[in-house]
């Protein structure tokens, strides 16, 4: 492809792409889940380019003057080679597991992805006035595009340059040994990633900072014991690990996350012994990456492997994980802590759970919800104990005080980073929903403060979305008590930073509710409405229920009153509103709007400035055209 063609395209060009690959029909075939996740990682693209699109022409011409104007001629490569890979790749099969055109296209999904994330981290945001909720998209876009580049393998641009300008048909039917042998592993490590979904950057905003009132404050730095909050900590973690591509065989297949203790069953494949033993509890008698039967459970330490990992996180300085084995925890400095006792005791009390005796199970997951609110240790072991399946056994119990102590249980366990995707496993999701529709007024509280703490995890925020969690939070949301709004607030926010959810909470009445709490004369709650406004003000049909619901003038009514805090969300969200209508600006106009975003240009935080001084600037086109 002649790269002039592209040099100068625009956002119209670059979109028509975009849908075109959308367009694509995957078939059935060897790189059928590759393609799937291409196509949706792409079709994300839509919002961010719809804004450049839309942005003032005389100030696109000066934002392309830049430096960084290479961005759309880059993007545009990237795409048409996406679009030429996936007219190849889908339905592409072969019988031969050393098939050099199937390494030729893994290696094609590798130079692929890894362009279309580079291209992203160079578009100037700011030039193009693009919305916060949209970067924040992109961003999200640009953590799994990263991620699924590391399990492909290592890579350098020239490799990467080199086969996206070339046509596809050339590369599947060349013999260039250098890229077969780059692509070795590819095959076996795409395998493993069907097994579990793209590990996202983890989002751990807040609504306004404010905790979530559970039993353990996710928003603190320190646990009760002076610990870091593991997940602070995790992310701070995770950037560390972005820079690195981790060794394919320290990850573990499951979970693809590095391992901490491995282990290997009768086939001979390693996986961390928490993630593989879950499985097994689960009634299943093969291994995940072979699909060969196990001909015994038996789980083997895997001591050099674990070794291999400790010396990598050590040359590396990435802190290694808290380990379990043989009855001690392995801290990360090294140390050791016998933890026999304790496991025996957590070990009686899960077996307590299942008791036929209602007192016997009650007094035991009120132990375990004590215990889990105390330290990271008390999570890692009560989970080890195989507590998480029972605890969700425990949310349909028609016992009101089982049902809160369990919820509240799984709540502080997942505040331990791996114990998320335990939960998940175990199926918490329809129980935990089920209790926050219909538990008492604590255990609905602690069922949206769950949700929150479990959307943490990006992947995760889909299947909360999609399980009917939306609507029972809303109505947390208009009916709780105090702290139950707040979390249900809390929840709705980091599950609206998705964009397939926030037409879920529209269907769902979470305007109105919003508009309530923004005019309610407590003033309670108005930093958390404005927040949650904000990101839903980038969906279209958002959009139109904010305006329909008479939301504009108290909007303006918060710029001329509110805190700074609200009267930069205000800002924000009126020029999510206005900034492409010319009907809402004139609504602008009409209410006097002019006077208070005058006033903050001068006296608001740098961000209401900013907001305050675009909003002018198109009040001023409108009036004069």
């Amino acid at each position: 492809m002649a790269t002039g063609v592209v040099a100068d395209a625009s956002a119209a060009f670059l979109l028509r792409l975009v849908h075109d690959i959308v367009a694509v029909s995957v078939a059935a075939g060897v790189f059928k889940r590759d393609c799937t996740d291409l196509v949706r990682r792409i079709a994300l693209f839509t919002h961010l380019l719809e804004e450049i699109r839309d942005f003032g022409p005389s100030d696109h011409d000066h934002a392309s003057s830049s430096s960084d104007s290479s961005w759309s001629a880059d993007l545009a490569i990237a795409l048409q080679a996406a679009k030429r890979l996936l007219s190849t790749a889908s339905g592409f099969h072969s019988v031969n597991s050393s098939d050099g055109a199937a390494k030729r296209i893994s290696f094609q999904f590798q130079c692929v992805t890894w362009k279309l994330e580079k291209t992203l981290a160079k578009i100037p945001f700011d030039q193009f006035q693009i919305s916060e909720e949209v970067q924040e998209q992109i961003s999200l876009v640009r953590a799994q595009l990263r991620r699924a580049t590391e399990r492909y393998g290592s890579l350098n641009s020239r490799k990467v340059l080199n086969a996206i300008s070339q046509p596809l048909e050339k590369d599947v039917g060349d013999t260039n040994h250098e890229i077969s042998a780059t692509t070795d592993g590819v095959r076996e490590n795409r395998g493993a990633a069907r097994h579990a979904a793209d590990e996202e950057t983890k989002v751990l905003e807040r609504v306004n900072s404010s905790s979530t009132p559970s039993e353990v404050c996710l928003s603190n730095e320190t646990d009760s014991k002076g610990q870091e909050n593991p997940a602070t900590k995790s992310t701070e973690q995770s950037k560390k690990q972005d820079a690195l591509v981790i060794p394919v065989d320290y990850l573990c297949p499951i979970s693809l996350e590095l391992m901490r203790d491995p282990v290997i069953v009768a086939t001979g494949q390693t996986y961390e012994r928490s993630y593989i033993q879950r499985w097994i509890d689960c009634g299943n008698a093969t291994c995940p990456k072979t699909q060969q039967k196990l001909e015994n459970l038996t789980l083997t330490p895997n001591y050099v492997l674990r070794s291999l990992i400790n010396q990598w996180c050590a040359k590396h300085n990435i802190e290694q994980p808290i380990v379990l084995a043989n009855s001690r925890l392995k801290k990360g400095d090294g140390s050791f802590r016998d933890v026999s006792g304790d496991m025996a005791a957590i070990q009686a009390l899960v077996a307590n759970l299942s008791s036929r005796c209602l007192e016997e199970r009650r007094a035991a997951v009120a132990e375990i919800r004590s215990l889990s609110k105390r330290s990271t240790d008390n999570r890692i072991l009560i989970a080890d104990a195989g507590a998480i399946p029972v605890l969700v056994n425990l949310l349909t119990a028609d016992d009101v005080s089982l049902q809160e102590h369990a919820v509240t249980s799984i709540l502080n366990l997942s505040i331990f980073e791996n114990n998320k995707s335990l939960i998940m496993l175990a199926g918490a999701i329809p129980s935990i929903v089920q209790v926050l529709r219909a538990g008492s007024m604590e255990a609905r509280e602690n069922a949206a403060a769950t949700l929150f703490s479990l959307s943490l995890a990006d992947e995760n925020k889909i299947i909360i979305g999609s399980s009917g969690a939306i609507p029972a939070l809303v109505d947390l949301l208009q009916h709780g008590s105090t702290r139950g709004k707040k979390d249900a607030a809390t929840a709705l926010f980091n599950l609206c930073i998705y964009q397939g959810n926030k037409g879920r909470a529209v269907r769902a009445g979470i305007i109105t509710a919003l508009l309530k709490m923004l005019t309610d004369s407590r003033n309670c709650m108005v930093d958390e409405a404005l927040t949650i406004l904000s990101v839903l003000a980038s969906n279209h049909d958002a959009k139109a229920a904010i305006v329909k619901a008479s939301t504009i003038p108290v909007l303006i009514d918060l710029l001329r009153t509110g805190l700074p805090r609200n009267k930069e969300n205000a800002a924000a969200i009126l020029l999510c509103l206005c900034k492409r209508d010319a009907e809402n600006l004139a609504c602008l106009s009409r209410l006097g709007a002019a006077i208070p975003l005058t006033e903050l240009t001068k006296s608001g935080t740098e961000r209401a400035k900013r907001k305050a001084t675009s909003l002018l600037e198109h009040l001023q086109k409108l009036q004069h055209p």
